[in-house]
C-alpha cells in the first residue's frame, strides 16, 4: 500500500467515528425530546465534547495530509471534501445538542401522542435518519447515486416544517398554558430541517469527492 492510500484510510476510519459519534447524538436527541428524557440529555451534551475533539482531529489529518502529499486530482478532490463533511457533522452534532438543552431547559413532558401524530414527528425523526444513513453509506461504499437519492428525501421534511408553524399555533389556541413550550418545539422542529440542510450538504460533497461535480447553487 503506497504511503498516500495509508493515509487516506487513516483519514476514512476517523471519518466512520465521527459519523457513528454524530448518529448517536442525533438518533438520542430526537428520543430526549419525544419521552422527555432528560438522563438520554445530560448524555448528548456531556458527548458534545468528544464531537469536538473528532472534528479538530480530522481537520489536522486532512491538513497534514495537503502539506505532505501536495495532492491533485481524486486525491484532492477527497481532502477538500472531508474537510467540508467534517464541518457539516460538527454542525449536526451542534443541532443535536440543541435538542438535548431544549428537553433539559424547556421542556416540561414527553410530547403527546395527539402532537406527535399532528406534527408528523415520527416521520420527521424517521426521514432524518434515513438521510443520515443513506449519506453514511454512499460514503463508506462510494456510491454517489445514494447520496443523490437521499436528497430527494429533503421534501418530505420541508413539508412537515412549513406545515408546522399552523398545527403549533392551533395546539398554543387549545392549550394557552403551555404556549412557551409550543412556541419552542417550533425551534426544534426547525433545528432537525437544518439537520437535513447539512446531510443534503454532505450528499454534495460525496458526489464533488465521486464525480468532480459541483451540485451547489443548482436550481
Amino acid at each position: 500500500m503506497k504511503q498516500t492510500e495509508y493515509e487516506i484510510r487513516k483519514v476514512k476510519d476517523q471519518y466512520t467515528r465521527m459519523w457513528y459519534l454524530v448518529e448517536k447524538q442525533v438518533i438520542s436527541s430526537f428520543a430526549s425530546i419525544e419521552n422527555f428524557d432528560r438522563d438520554a440529555a445530560k448524555a448528548i451534551v456531556m458527548r458534545e465534547k468528544m464531537v469536538n475533539a473528532q472534528e479538530l482531529a480530522i481537520d489536522d489529518a486532512c491538513e497534514r495530509f495537503l502539506a505532505l502529499f501536495a495532492p491533485v486530482a481524486v486525491d484532492l478532490r477527497f481532502v477538500i471534501s472531508m474537510i467540508k463533511i467534517n464541518n457539516n457533522l460538527e454542525r449536526i452534532g451542534d443541532f443535536a445538542e440543541g435538542l438535548a438543552k431544549f428537553c433539559l431547559n424547556r421542556q416540561t413532558k414527553a410530547l403527546s401522542q395527539e402532537l406527535k401524530e399532528s406534527l408528523r414527528w415520527r416521520e420527521l425523526t424517521d426521514t432524518t435518519i434515513k438521510m443520515m444513513q443513506m449519506a453514511r453509506e454512499s460514503f463508506e461504499t462510494e456510491n454517489s447515486e445514494k447520496a443523490l437519492s437521499l436528497m430527494d428525501l429533503d421534501t418530505i421534511v420541508d413539508d412537515i416544517y412549513n406545515s408546522s408553524t399552523d398545527i403549533l399555533a392551533d395546539a398554543i389556541r387549545s392549550n394557552p398554558e403551555n404556549t412557551e413550550e409550543l412556541m419552542t418545539l417550533q425551534e426544534v422542529v426547525r433545528r432537525v430541517e437544518r439537520m437535513c440542510d447539512h446531510f443534503n450538504n454532505v450528499a454534495e460533497e460525496i458526489v464533488f469527492y465521486l464525480d468532480a461535480r459541483e451540485l451547489r447553487h443548482q436550481s
